[in-house]
């Protein structure tokens, strides 16, 4: 299996939201902010050719909306999804899935864009089959009012529309070397895929865990429609992310892209830090 980083573009919130309760003083250890309290934050997918199958997970936010939405997120290194996707040699037409962890603008956005009329939609990946849990579906259809502004009929329908979309209704295996997991504390039924690398388990950490500084399991975003569950879903899996090993990829930190983990006194915190490539390296014989 081959994974590589897919970065379409990054961006800039407000740093105590993505940290919740946590005090500046405390959070601003993890991410320097600006002046305007701002901090970077990466879009970085996952493209994974199993041999079989090339599959994406995650699309970013695209390019649909208005300049003056994309102003409030800052957007910056926007290059798209083509152009990063050129860089490891691969282009849309040739994924064949699309996973899609939630529906939120941030992760979906694109996978549709706009044909040249600038108002028909199309398939950003016209040859893929996409996925997303049936409970993230429902959620996304008649959203409550925590998650409405998230959630862009323009992102969602034509996937439906086209006949392309697909759902996922359970955990387990999604295909050979790849499985899913469910979550429900940031959003109902988003989806954490682990990819098997050579007997080690690579987690798409998604919203799950944005970031390694949000690893402590108070550090919860303000964004969790469930922050308590969000705590108890973040516990489980850190415990059994250090006892098996496992390597998690964050989607939305903009400085670190890969940790492993360790116990310590003041419970599971980041261990060793490293990119995407140095990993792949480290355990994918040459040619293979």
């Amino acid at each position: 299996m081959k994974l590589f980083p897919i970065v379409p573009e990054n961006f800039k919130m407000d740093g105590g939201a993505c940290f919740g309760v946590v005090p500046k003083a405390i959070w601003e250890k993890f991410a320097k902010a600006d002046e305007h309290n701002l901090i970077p934050l990466a879009s970085r997918c996952l493209l994974a050719d199993t041999g079989e199958k090339v599959i994406l997970v995650d699309t970013g936010m695209g390019n649909k909306q208005s300049d003056k939405f994309f102003g409030f997120y800052h957007l910056f290194d926007a290059a798209g999804l083509e152009h990063s996707l050129a860089l490891h040699n691969y282009t849309p037409d040739q994924v064949t899935d699309v996973i899609l962890t939630h529906l939120h603008f941030d992760h979906v956005g694109g996978a549709v864009k706009w044909s040249g009329d600038g108002k028909t939609p199309e398939l950003v990946f016209p040859n893929a089959t996409y996925y997303c849990s049936k409970a993230q579906w429902e959620t996304a259809m008649e959203p409550n009012p925590r998650e409405k502004a998230s959630y862009f009929e323009e992102n969602l329908l034509p996937l439906y529309e086209s006949g392309h979309l697909e759902f996922i209704h359970d955990e387990g295996k999604f295909c050979h070397g790849v499985e899913l997991e469910i979550k429900n504390g940031h959003s109902i039924g988003q989806i954490v895929p682990l990819f098997d690398v050579q007997g080690h388990t690579l987690a798409y950490m998604a919203d799950f865990i944005a970031a390694v500084g949000n690893i402590p399991l108070p550090y919860i975003p303000s964004f969790d429609i469930d922050p308590v569950l969000s705590m108890q879903e973040k516990e489980e899996f850190l415990n059994r992310a250090v006892e098996k090993n496992y390597v998690l990829f964050f989607e939305h930190d903009y400085d670190n892209e890969c940790c492993t983990l360790k116990h310590t006194p003041k419970g599971v915190r980041a261990d060793k830090i490293f990119s995407l490539a140095s990993f792949m390296s480290d355990h994918i014989p040459a040619g293979k």
